[in-house]
């Protein structure tokens, strides 16, 4: 039977669901999701050394504060840049909390040895005993 698209009477009610404009969006939120779900993660893009076996459990209660070096040696507080000194002194401010949180070092491979020690070397001297070392598994 073929849909008839005048109808009789105007004055009566249309009892059919218009699903184009549902449809529309349905597929504009799809799009917006496609675009923004990988820029949810944006971390500082480090080469990462690799590990034959990921054997370590991680705590899901346990806090985080992210340190990154580049193969040039710029160090990073999370995603800002930051030089040795001001680097130094938010090191020195986290461990003055009661229940410091675990610093996530994480050195490109092809950064010189030097700048990951360095900055292991200020936070050992802020006192902060809790480092762990992100690598890639093979």
């Amino acid at each position: 039977m073929a849909r008839v698209f005048k109808r009789k009477d105007r004055l009566v009610a249309m009892s059919e669901i218009n699903l184009t404009s549902l449809m529309d969006l349905v597929f504009c939120l799809l799009i917006i999701f496609m675009i923004t779900t990988p820029l949810l993660e944006q971390t500082i893009p480090v080469n990462l050394p690799l590990q034959t076996q990921n054997t370590s459990k991680r705590d899901e209660k346990q806090k985080f504060q992210v340190v990154s070096v580049d193969k040039q040696g710029a160090y990073f507080w999370g995603k800002e840049p930051v030089d040795g000194i001001k680097l130094q002194s938010l090191l020195k401010e986290l461990a003055t909390q009661p229940d410091p949180p675990t610093v996530n070092l994480r050195g490109d491979a092809e950064a010189q040895y030097k700048y990951i020690i360095d900055v292991q070397d200020m936070m050992m001297q802020a006192g902060l005993t809790k480092i762990s070392y992100d690598t890639k598994v093979k």
